[in-house]
């Protein structure tokens, strides 16, 4: 989920489970196609990805577009 935060100016990305950051949020973190725990990284449609399934959905990290 993107909501755009009016303090910040900034567009964030929020985990689909728990409507937080990804710096925030406490869910277990396993990709949503393949159930890896390794390298997950939430992406910008607020499922979390490993490095492959990311690349192979071209998908963006969610961070990358924050800064």
């Amino acid at each position: 989920m993107r909501v755009f935060d009016p303090a910040a100016a900034t567009v964030l990305t929020l985990c689909s489970q728990c409507d937080k950051p990804e710096s925030q949020c406490t869910c277990e973190k396993f990709c949503c196609f393949c159930q890896s725990q390794f390298n997950i990284r939430l992406a910008v449609d607020g499922m979390y990805y490993c490095p492959d399934c990311r690349e192979a959905c071209d998908v963006r990290v969610a961070d990358a577009e924050q800064h």
